[in-house]
């Protein structure tokens, strides 16, 4: 069957009845939410959400809530065409394309707060960022209703979060992370990763390098020491953050922590932003 691709809720709705999703026989559906410029990790997530649910969904949207001012929402890959070409490929039968009209309204008020733990790590750089974030996952689990949600694990501060807006706002929709996919050579794969230049990739690395050196300690002063290490003296890194937290809360663990640990961090190559992290046994 072709992809089916649907613009607004009454789209979705027909493609709903079409595809026989909520049917009383195999009718689940599995969402993938993305914002496009899709690559092979996006593919890995529709194979892990084609194993969760009869049918597969991808949403395509470009979030302007989620971006600030002086970020790259203007200039962010869009490819659309190659995006359904990807979907088609990975057995995706609903494709939602919404525009900025469809999914918010002009007078608009209400919106979902990410509280208090909106505003550490990647909320303090970026501030309002997580705001728009669950406001648009909201949207999307209301119009899509899927029955289980897939996120790539690289984006961890968003995956917690977006569990802890299930949990808080008694959403009935499975979250599930998916691994992180890395290029041969470590570096995590990214939309964003397009804008880099060959050298800058290559300073790029410096990030997953500085990653694994920590993840191959196991006390949280070793492993911030052993990341750091790798990263002052690459003078081409600037970094936002690198921190070590609990993967529930993004709370920073303290001397004694033991059990899972999330080593995260934050850096500029050039004028591109990137993030990227590993999961730590301590």
């Amino acid at each position: 069957m072709d992809v089916i691709v649907a613009a607004d809720r009454a789209g979705l709705v027909k493609a709903r009845r079409t595809l026989g999703i909520g049917a009383p026989s195999g009718g689940t559906l599995a969402l993938v939410p993305t914002m496009g410029a899709l690559h092979e990790g996006h593919r890995s997530l529709m194979r892990l959400a084609r194993e969760q649910a009869d049918h597969v969904a991808v949403s395509i949207f470009v979030n302007p809530l989620q971006f600030g001012p002086n970020e790259d929402f203007s200039r962010y890959p869009r490819t659309l065409d190659t995006d359904l070409e990807v979907c088609a490929d990975e057995g995706v039968g609903l494709v939602f394309v919404p525009t900025a009209e469809v999914m918010y309204a002009p007078d608009r008020q209400v919106a979902v707060s990410a509280g208090e733990m909106g505003t550490i790590v990647e909320g303090a750089f970026r501030p309002g960022h997580f705001d728009g974030v669950l406001t648009v996952v909201l949207k999307l689990f209301n119009l899509v209703q899927p029955d289980v949600a897939v996120f790539g694990r690289k984006d961890a501060q968003q995956l917690a979060m977006i569990r802890r807006m299930v949990a808080d706002l008694d959403l009935p929709i499975s979250i599930l992370g998916a691994p992180t996919l890395r290029e041969a050579d470590g570096l995590a794969l990214s939309s964003r990763n397009r804008y880099l230049s060959s050298h800058e990739r290559h300073v790029a690395l410096t990030l997953s390098r500085a990653l694994f050196a920590g993840a191959e300690r196991r006390t949280p002063e070793e492993v911030l020491g052993a990341a750091h290490a790798v990263l002052d003296v690459e003078p081409e890194i600037a970094l936002d953050y690198l921190v070590l937290v609990n993967p529930a809360t993004f709370a920073g663990v303290e001397e004694g922590y033991t059990g899972e640990a999330i080593l995260a961090l934050a850096a500029k190559v050039g004028s591109t932003r990137l993030i990227d992290n590993v999961t730590i046994e301590l």
